[in-house]
Formats: C-alpha cells, sequence, structure tokens
C-alpha cells in the first residue's frame, strides 16, 4: 500500500507511519500502521471512525475482544497474501 500518514501523540509530538493495510471487520474500519523508523517493529491497529462532519480520524481500541478479533483478520489477511 505504502501510503504514510503522521499522526500526533499525546505529548504534541509528531510520528509518521506506514499504512500497511485497511479492512472492514463487522461494521467497523481498521488500519495496521508501522512507523517508519521502526518497520521490523511493532504494527499500531487503530479503528478508523468519521466525526459528526465526516471528517476521518483514527482511534484506539479498548476493548480486549475487539482487537484480539481485528489482529486475527489481520493475520489471516497477511497469510493469503503471501500464498
Amino acid at each position: 500500500m505504502d501510503e504514510k500518514i503522521i499522526l500526533i501523540d499525546e505529548m504534541g509530538k509528531e510520528k509518521e507511519f506506514e499504512v500497511s493495510a485497511t479492512f472492514g471487520l463487522d461494521d467497523s474500519d481498521y488500519a495496521v500502521l508501522f512507523p517508519i523508523d521502526d518497520l521490523e517493529g511493532d504494527a499500531y491497529i487503530l479503528r478508523i471512525e468519521h466525526d459528526a462532519d465526516g471528517q476521518v480520524y483514527l482511534s484506539g481500541i479498548d476493548d480486549d475482544e475487539e482487537l484480539n478479533d481485528v489482529i486475527l483478520a489481520y493475520e489471516t489477511i497477511v497469510k493469503e497474501n503471501m500464498q
């Protein structure tokens, strides 16, 4: 996919990410991001949301069950793409 985005952390510091994948699961959409400075490191999986004005933003996933389902779906997508 090779799309890059910049996110601002809670300290106001910018960090650049590469979007590895976006996909839908149930009624939500998700994005898988890797830090540009550590593409082999841990992935960040965030829910794609829309505000009242229709603007897109990313939010963390607080529900462990939802997060586990999303991780499993992403792992399945990766395995299918490797075949």
